[in-house]
């Protein structure tokens, strides 16, 4: 690899780590190629991806980033997952480990903040964007559907009384 290859890796990295809402640092040891396809799957599907990129060059393209706290765990075989939703990135390496005993999570990184193996853990089990965008629609329209039921509920049971009076009239 070149010094302009590098250079443009960096740039690469740093546009990873500047973006993105959560960024986890795993070791993968011991995966096999079809191991690591799963795992880019994965994290595809869940809006994410996967990068193995040497840690010198990872480590350059932390510095000065708000991010940069994760650059200690950047030793030996490391891959990033990382996703633009806080929670995605983190609910797939950490389903991932489960999974499979040679991928270890190390820690991660949510904006600023350094997130141990137990912080990754943590924000793995909360929900996701767009589980959160659902349940705020459902608090929404919850009052809103009530609210219809309510002012229907009136002219529903005169109708009703009105049907069952008309009903009375005819039998007599």
């Amino acid at each position: 690899m070149d010094r302009a290859q590098k250079e443009k890796l960096v740039d690469e990295l740093g546009q990873i780590f500047e973006s993105s809402g959560v960024v986890v640092v795993s070791h993968y040891v011991g995966l096999t190629v079809a191991d690591m396809q799963d795992l880019r799957a994965r994290a595809t599907e869940a809006g994410g991806a996967v990068r193995v990129a040497k840690n010198r060059l990872a480590k350059i393209a932390l510095e000065g980033k708000s991010c940069a706290s994760i650059s200690d765990l950047l030793t030996g075989m490391t891959v990033l997952t990382y996703s633009e939703d806080p929670v995605a990135a983190a609910k797939v390496a950490q389903g991932y480990a489960k999974d499979n005993k040679n991928f270890v999570i190390l820690g991660g990184a949510m904006g600023e903040n350094a997130l141990d193996v137990a912080g990754v853990e943590a924000v793995s089990k909360m929900p996701s964007r767009d589980e959160l965008i659902a349940q705020i629609a459902s608090c929404i329209g919850a009052p809103a559907s009530n609210i219809a039921g309510a002012i229907g509920a009136p002219a529903s049971n005169i109708a009703s009384i009105l049907s069952t009076i008309e009903e009375t009239a005819e039998a007599a």
